[in-house]
Order: structure tokens, then sequence, then C-alpha cells
């Protein structure tokens, strides 16, 4: 996105002070994850857009967003309170290894960072916003199952690639597939994401879907704009 604001139908996000903007992968999982309950977290939640259509799919629910970086923490107070959820969406400053909830979440979501790759992007905070060293996998999923209610779901977006082994940290911390859905990005491309919820139920039978973002003429897919109507203008 190279404007420094990106306009959706019930709020806009201003992404200039933050090292990452506004995405494909954020808008994904923030129209398809899981939000039930009265409590949701977004772990890493940059510019807040997650944690806002979150607020907007959910209107009984209670949103904190939580991120390391402090220019994107500032950029996310503002637009939560630019918002129409204002009173009840919030962000803090936390890294989430160190965070500990007196209650626990009915919903937590997460668009992690996955570049492991030695060369990274120059920048500072763009490096931390996207390297898996800084919080890998297993120390994600281990702690995303502290912070779950029993009753609760955890949904997250990955390179395709790492299906299988986020699958089975979840299955270690007692965290069952419950739904998945494979994104493409064009119909005749592999997989290049995947969305996953989990649940404490091990009897859950995972539900499988399949998206595709852009039709083969280059536009939004109808199962895209379907996904996304209540938020794109």
């Amino acid at each position: 996105m190279s404007n420094s604001f990106f306009r959706f139908k019930r709020f806009c996000i201003r992404h200039d002070r933050c090292a990452m903007k506004v995405g494909t992968d954020g808008v994904l999982l923030g129209a398809w994850g899981a939000v039930g309950g009265k409590r949701i977290l977004d772990i890493g939640t940059g510019t807040g857009l997650i944690a806002l259509m979150a607020a907007q799919r959910n209107p009984e629910a209670r949103v904190l967003g939580i991120d390391v970086d402090e220019g994107a923490v500032l950029q996310a107070q503002d637009n939560m309170a630019d918002s129409p959820f204002a009173d009840r969406v919030s962000c803090r400053l936390q890294d989430v290894l160190t965070f500990n909830a007196d209650v626990p979440f009915d919903a937590v979501l997460c668009n992690p960072p996955f570049f492991t790759e030695d060369t990274l992007p120059e920048d500072a905070a763009r490096s931390l916003a996207r390297n898996s060293k800084n919080l890998p996998f297993s120390k994600l999923v281990t702690k995303a199952s502290t912070l779950l209610a029993k009753g609760g779901r955890f949904s997250i977006i990955i390179p395709a690639r790492l299906m299988t082994e986020v699958i089975g940290l979840c299955l270690s911390e007692g965290m069952y597939l419950e739904r998945r859905c494979l994104v493409r990005t064009l119909p005749h491309k592999p997989p290049r994401r995947v969305m996953l919820t989990f649940s404490r139920n091990p009897n859950a039978s995972s539900e499988e879907q399949q998206l595709c973002i852009m039709a083969t003429d280059g536009s939004r897919s109808q199962d895209y704009a379907e996904l996304t109507k209540d938020f794109f203008l």
C-alpha cells in the first residue's frame, strides 16, 4: 500500500508510522479467523487492523492488541481511537512471551512474523516485525495455549509450507485443528498461505476450505470479495 492510510467501510487504518503496512494476510485473517466470545486478543497487532476487524465482526467483544514495536502501538492506538469501536478496543506495548492475563481469552488471533532467512530487510523495525527469530512458532504456540480459554479458539495465518509444523506444535499443546483454509493468489498457483483455527476439542472435525484471491484477469475473485464484503469499499 503506497498511501499513508487505507480506508475500509467502517474505519480507517493509517500506517505511515508502522513497519508493517496494511496487507492481504491481515485482511484475510481479520475476515476469516474465529472471533467468538467476550474477550479477543490480537498478537502482534501492528496497525490494529485485525483487532478492529474483530471488533466489527463481534459487537459484544472487548479486543486487546499487543505489539513489541512502540511506533506500531502508537499508530494502532490512534487508529482505534478514531474508530467506531474505540470504547472496546485497546492496544498496549507488550511482548506476548512475557504477557500474563488474569482472565483467558475466548479468541486469540495472530498474523505472525515468518521470515527465517539470514538476509533480512535493512530497516530494523521491519526486520523485527517480519523475522520469526524474534518469535519462534514453538514459543508463540505455547504462549497462545496459556492465554486461551477452555472453550476458546486460536487462529493464525502462515506460509503454506509451514502448515504441518504448526499443526504439530498446536497438537502438542492440546489444541486441535478445527478449520483450515488454503489460500492461492491465482487459480493455477499452488497455495501460498494457509489459515488455521484450533480449539481444545479433541473430537473437532477439521473443516477444509480453499480460497483464491484473484480471478484469472487479476480482479478480486468472487470468494475473496464475499469474504471481505463487510470491509472493503
